[in-house]
């Protein structure tokens, strides 16, 4: 069994986050609940890859949002990626912003931080894409395990028509949303076609053992 170390531990309006080291990997855990750790990667990166790839072949150095900045994979990925224009990261726990900025996760995002692309914003998502008036080529979240299964129940309306409706509105014309799951949710997938969505398909990342991870992808029409 690896040594398993709490590197930190904080409660905020959301809850608590805890930080541990397991091994040579750190894992998230909020609210008692696994979130990920740094162990693979394989479905952070096919987030901000399949996202890219459903994008229509003429959007020159598409802007992306990144909903949760988690242990830093998909910003990592997105950034050693020269075809991405503008990259914001948003994640509403400042405790997981510092263990990046100056904290052991630093290893993994030091030079997505430092890119002259890369914008964090502390905030909380389902709150943003409500409010904000920024638009985007592509949207990659990727806070909960799933839309069947959230982090914080306040996030659940992300997931419903309401919710994506709003994210309809953070997207410019043709761009894609892109929605993490750690397993496939064909009512979720029904969800974004009653919502607008077009091209709405599912792509897998296989694992030794249960359900794949997948990616949800929808297209905002143009």
């Amino acid at each position: 069994m690896d040594d398993i170390a709490t590197l930190d531990r904080r409660r905020g309006p959301h809850g608590e986050v805890v930080l541990r080291q397991r091994g040579a990997h750190f894992e998230i855990i909020a609210n008692g609940c696994f979130l990920m750790d740094t162990s693979d990667g394989r479905s952070e990166r096919l987030l901000i890859d399949a996202a890219y790839d459903t994008l229509a072949a003429a959007t020159a150095r598409p802007s992306l949002l990144i909903g949760g900045l988690g242990v830093g994979f998909s910003l990592a990925h997105a950034v050693r990626d020269a075809r991405w224009g503008q990259i914001a990261v948003l994640e509403r726990e400042q405790a997981i912003i510092d263990w990046h900025c100056g904290g052991p996760l630093g290893a993994i995002s030091g030079p997505a931080l430092a890119d002259s692309r890369t914008r964090i914003i502390h905030a909380d998502l389902v709150d943003y894409v409500r409010t904000a008036q920024d638009t985007y080529d592509a949207l990659c979240l990727d806070i909960d395990n799933g839309p069947d299964w959230t982090v914080t129940e306040g996030n659940s309306g992300l997931y419903s028509p309401a919710g994506l409706a709003h994210c309809v509105r953070r997207l410019n014309p043709g761009g894609v949303l892109a929605v993490w799951s750690a397993q496939p949710s064909r009512a979720f997938e029904r969800t974004l076609r009653y919502a607008g969505f077009t091209g709405v398909h599912t792509e897998e990342i296989r694992v030794a053992r249960g359900v794949p991870d997948v990616v949800h992808l929808g297209v905002r029409p143009a």
